[in-house]
């Protein structure tokens, strides 16, 4: 359940391949596109009930909870302004003065009714406040919304490491599809490679779906060029056990049109040597530095 409150990040890692034996010349050192960050998409929920502590009148009160459920959506955590069920985790506000200032402040409760965590938010002008105008609650709102997702991560991360079933405790099992796709015998020589270099990097390989953690897969795209040239497309994807997906490892070169059309070779070795890595990193991100400031 906690898993499912916190915002986490994965990445595109994308990789070029490099020398290894007598290969392709377009393989040695021809990098892919950049970077770029794939969020992963949640499941539960972050309810956000109307507050009544906070010195605002009741209408202030409803633009407090939906302002702050709109800020913590933008940190890509799932919350909802609205009456908490008993599955939901919560987020209970309130706000006190303090000299010529208010200070809100923001409590986490799991499902169970428990305190998980608590962020107090920068304090406001008294009179500013009071006026309980729009823009001053969504400002309120816009400056505590990181500071409770990566207080989420905090409370996810900790109840993670307390579950001996968690992954911070235990080897993730992996099952790694059969490549499609590829010429030749690419999809048997790809899936049999990175069968075996993801598996000496730590996780627990595995051929079927049975029990596993996360699921990869290959798929290559071969697409003509002028000049009897083609471009190989390899993409790895790594999706959970929920069927969501968590990230790619993408790889481009051109080659000479024909090249692979027979035997891969030492080139399915490189290309799994690389792209493994890759999975690895994404596989290894679901349980490590997932602070939602580690946007890039």
């Amino acid at each position: 359940m906690q898993r499912s409150l916190i915002r986490v990040l994965a990445w595109l890692s994308l990789v070029c391949l490099t020398a290894c034996g007598e290969l392709p010349e377009p393989f040695l050192g021809n990098p892919g596109a950049t970077a770029r960050r794939l969020a992963q998409p949640l499941a539960a929920r972050l309810v956000v009930p109307v507050p009544s502590d906070t010195l605002l009148p009741d209408s202030a009160n409803q633009v407090l909870a939906d302002s702050l459920a709109a800020s913590l959506v933008m940190e890509e955590v799932p919350a909802m302004a609205q009456p908490a069920q008993k599955t939901d985790w919560q987020l209970l506000v309130s706000a006190r003065q303090q000299n010529n200032t208010v200070v809100p402040s923001f409590v986490v409760r799991d499902p169970a009714g428990q305190e998980a965590g608590t962020v107090e938010g920068a304090p406001i002008p008294l009179r500013a406040w009071g006026e309980a105008r729009p823009a001053t609650l969504r400002q309120a709102a816009d400056e505590a919304a990181p500071r409770i997702a990566a207080t989420l991560t905090s409370i996810r991360i900790a109840r993670d490491r307390a579950d001996p079933n968690s992954l911070y405790n235990r080897s993730a099992k992996v099952m790694v599809a059969d490549v499609t796709g590829a010429p030749g015998d690419g999809n048997v020589s790809l899936t049999r490679q990175m069968k075996s270099h993801l598996a000496t990097l730590g996780p627990v390989v595995q051929s079927t779906p049975s029990g596993a953690d996360y699921r990869v897969r290959g798929e290559v795209k071969i697409v003509a060029l002028p000049a009897h040239q083609e471009r190989v497309e390899i993409q790895w994807i790594i999706t959970a056990a929920d069927g969501t997906e968590r990230g790619r490892v993408v790889q481009l070169n051109e080659i000479p049109a024909g090249t692979l059309d027979r035997y891969w070779g030492d080139v399915a070795s490189v290309v799994a040597t690389e792209a493994s890595g890759g999975v690895n990193d994404v596989i290894h991100r679901q349980t490590t530095d997932l602070a939602p400031t580690a946007r890039k």
